[in-house]
């Protein structure tokens, strides 16, 4: 079963010459299983209006309240990539945030959990880790799990597009769709008990010279029932420039 909700952003009052046109936020969360294991899917996208409106970083990605506070929500995601820490098998232990190593488009990458901006999860993807992700905790990006060693770092890992010529994080580039760029997926056990409310900072900007833009957003993951309640899901937005 596969279901989608959206959030309008809030404060749509932007100023100067940038025209990004930053709409909300989408999770689309789908049933699956895969050896023996069934899990939930869930992809984070950022929706715009405009015709060339491009992602450029992700970053103050952490548990709302911080990750000291919910050491649970860093926890309990499954890889399924072709990196050398997990070599393909479905894994808890083994994995990494690099959408680069997802590996089979069909057999890999739909039981994967990564980190991109936008494009699709291939070798060719030119998003990198933010380099809080080594400072939060050794293994850093390549690790199944979230770094929280450090707390400091740990509340502001992020990621971005290593080569924003390429316009990777542009609407109607690439895998990306006219209104959306996918920034994460997470794969969860449907019977997962943690918390799972997340805040992202995500800049963007108009494509065309225009200023950075953020939007600063909380999204909930599913967790028991969450299918069926999944329209009670809470995501907020705010943009400033």
């Amino acid at each position: 079963m596969k279901i989608g909700i959206t959030a309008a952003a809030l404060g749509l009052a932007v100023s100067g010459v940038a025209s990004a046109a930053f709409t909300g936020y989408t999770l689309t969360c789908t049933n699956v299983t895969n050896s023996g294991v069934n899990l939930i899917r869930i992809e984070l996208f950022a929706n715009f209006n405009g015709p060339t409106d491009t992602v450029l970083n992700v970053f103050n990605f952490q548990a709302q309240g911080g990750w000291g506070a919910h050491l649970d929500a860093a926890s309990g995601f499954w890889h399924k990539d072709n990196s050398d820490y997990n070599g393909g098998v479905l894994s808890q232990e083994y994995g990494t945030w690099a959408p680069q190593l997802t590996g089979s488009a069909t057999l890999n990458r739909p039981f994967d959990s990564y980190l991109l901006i936008g494009g699709s999860a291939s070798a060719t993807n030119t998003t990198n880790a933010d380099p809080s992700w080594g400072l939060a905790g050794a293994g850093g990006w390549n690790q199944a799990q979230i770094p929280t060693t450090d707390l400091t770092n740990a509340n502001s890992l992020g990621w971005f597009n290593s080569s924003p010529p390429n316009f990777q994080g542009r609407v109607g580039v690439g895998a990306n769709t006219a209104t959306q760029v996918k920034l994460a997926q997470f794969v969860l056990s449907q019977g997962d008990t943690a918390f799972r409310t997340y805040t992202i900072r995500t800049a963007y900007n108009n494509g065309q010279g225009g200023g950075v833009v953020f939007a600063d957003t909380s999204f909930t993951c599913p967790t028991p029932g969450a299918i069926a309640l999944l329209g009670l899901a809470g995501l907020a937005g705010r943009r400033r420039r």
